[in-house]
């Protein structure tokens, strides 16, 4: 596991667990006290955590910093990519069925996955990312649809009101939704305010939604919450989610399903 990696998943078990402490954490990373100390110190500059003797502690601020397009897609490839292939599984059963794809990191290695099989989709889908709008499209699916509007540049996502009047008028089978968070009591949230409101509206006009998030999004938060705990009917993690976070989204009615390296080591319960 490359550092940035292990930063990602000590951020988000301190966030969850609420501390941490540097012998559990060499333990569960398989790495020396020394290295912990210094992914501590790394985290504590950034803000993430909060250095204290023996661990760290969780920051309580929210979150509004955004990376690249091109930084959050090195990010975790490997918990992406099996994230991804987990979540072919929840396709629409009816061909016809749509299919809404926002526009997440994992959700565009989604729509690579659906790229790549396109004889397998032929459901409608609608996006408001422009770069997997022109993914899909190229590959040669039928019923591909670009929400209009404008186009964040950090993100390549679609927002405005043209795009939420376009939804507003759509209904799909199934939205398949990233985030930049996930907490018990914020739900799902992001940086942006108008990307915040496409996403809601995925959710609102879906009859069920898929979120994909990997195990370094647990117990974060951002300065905007799109949807609640109540409106979430899937998540798709990684085996690097906190078991007692898993336990508390299960509590509240939601499928968890946990993957590894391959989908192979995927385990599914409610």
């Amino acid at each position: 596991m490359y550092a940035e990696e292990r930063r990602r998943q000590i951020a988000s078990l301190t966030a969850v667990e609420g501390r941490v402490n540097v012998t559990a954490l060499a333990e569960k990373f398989g790495v020396t006290a020394e290295t912990i100390r210094r992914d501590l110190a790394a985290l504590n500059r950034e803000g993430v955590v909060h250095r204290v003797h023996g661990g760290a502690v969780a920051s309580q601020s929210f979150q509004t910093t955004e990376l690249p397009l091109d930084a959050r897609l090195r990010t975790s490839p490997g918990a992406k990519s099996a994230i991804a292939q987990a979540a072919l599984q929840y396709l629409p059963s009816n061909a016809n069925g749509g299919i809404f794809l926002d526009s997440g990191t994992t959700i565009a290695t989604l729509a690579g996955l659906i790229a790549h099989d396109r004889s397998s989709v032929s459901h409608p889908i609608v996006t408001n990312c422009l770069p997997i709008a022109l993914e899909l499209s190229s590959a040669g699916l039928p019923n591909v649809q670009l929400l209009g509007g404008s186009v964040r540049a950090i993100t390549q996502a679609v927002v405005g009101d043209t795009a939420l009047r376009a939804l507003a008028l759509m209904r799909a089978d199934v939205a398949f939704i990233g985030t930049n968070a996930l907490t018990v009591d914020h739900g799902l949230s992001t940086a942006d305010a108008q990307e915040a409101a496409v996403k809601s509206a995925m959710i609102t006009n879906a009859r069920s939604t898929v979120v994909l998030c990997d195990s370094t999004k647990l117990g974060n938060d951002y300065l905007v919450s799109f949807a609640t705990l109540a409106d979430i009917d899937v998540v798709i993690t990684d085996t690097g989610a906190p078991g007692s976070f898993v336990e508390e989204l299960r509590e509240n009615d939601i499928e968890v399903v946990t993957v590894g390296t391959s989908v192979s080591n995927s385990h599914t319960d409610r």
